[in-house]
């Protein structure tokens, strides 16, 4: 514990950096303090499921723009938000879907999908989940993950090279598109964040804090979950939350909970 005077000698370690967006390495985190990153599919009672698996399929006109870096992924209606929801609506009820797999260095959605199998904790990233209000009411504990716009910066560069994108054209995209729609998109929703995350995976005491809160609902601790008993600002879900059954608190016989995270790019 640090005493009088020492202000100056106890700090923050620097972000590291690394090339995954913020929201992505806080749920890594979240899922490695868990054990739940060892489990097989099949038995994980906490999944990751992020919304970059929903870019819509583009049409040739939008794919050549893509490969120049000419369109904007980072707005709403680059999402099938559609497909979104009712993928979200059939976890919630307990049942194995197919996500779709997208190829980032092609733009375009595989022909392979992925199963996900019904679980008590879903994890749903991305930099947009809060937008879409259908979508946005769905979720139990909305997590913000607030990261310094240099580092954002960084991350994206880091990222994109890897994906054989040249320099400039990634300077070009992010002033373009990617930090106007973070000002003009992102940025806004995080005024429906339960829970903010300021220098991502680097602040253990809210992952912490996270980690204990998905502990308690595994461990059936928490038994009636509503919103307004949670955050401290008096909000309640349109719907009443029923007992929970087999650890999950959305409906009565299904093992399904969703929180989410999102972060500025």
């Amino acid at each position: 514990r640090a005493g009088p005077g020492a202000a100056g000698r106890v700090g923050v370690p620097p972000p590291r950096l690394s090339p995954r967006p913020a929201q992505s390495t806080v749920c890594e985190k979240i899922m490695e303090l868990l054990g739940q990153n060892e489990v097989e599919q099949r038995q994980r009672k906490v999944l990751i499921l992020s919304q970059d698996s929903f870019y819509k399929v583009l049409t040739a006109e939008q794919q050549a723009k893509a490969l120049k870096g000419q369109y904007n992924f980072d707005h709403p209606d680059a999402f099938d938000n559609d497909l979104m929801h009712s993928t979200l609506k059939n976890i919630v009820e307990g049942k194995t879907v197919e996500v779709p797999t997208y190829d980032f260095v092609t733009h375009s959605r595989l022909a392979e999908t992925t199963v996900v199998y019904p679980a008590d904790v879903v994890l749903f990233e991305g930099i947009l989940v809060f937008y879409n209000q259908d979508i946005r009411d769905m979720f139990h504990l909305r997590l913000f993950v607030d990261t310094d716009s240099d580092v954002r910066l960084s991350r994206r560069v880091l990222r994109d090279m890897k994906r054989g994108r040249d320099l400039e054209q990634i300077l070009t995209q992010y002033t373009t598109f990617v930090k106007p729609a973070f000002e003009e998109f992102c940025l806004p929703t995080k005024k429906y964040a339960d829970v903010i995350i300021p220098r991502g995976v680097d602040n253990m005491v809210a992952i912490n804090l996270i980690v204990q809160h998905i502990q308690d609902i595994l461990n059936g601790d928490i038994c009636k979950w509503q919103r307004g008993a949670l955050n401290g600002h008096g909000r309640t879900y349109k719907r009443p939350f029923p007992e929970q059954a087999e650890g999950g608190v959305l409906a009565a016989g299904k093992r399904s909970h969703l929180e989410s995270s999102s972060r500025p790019h």
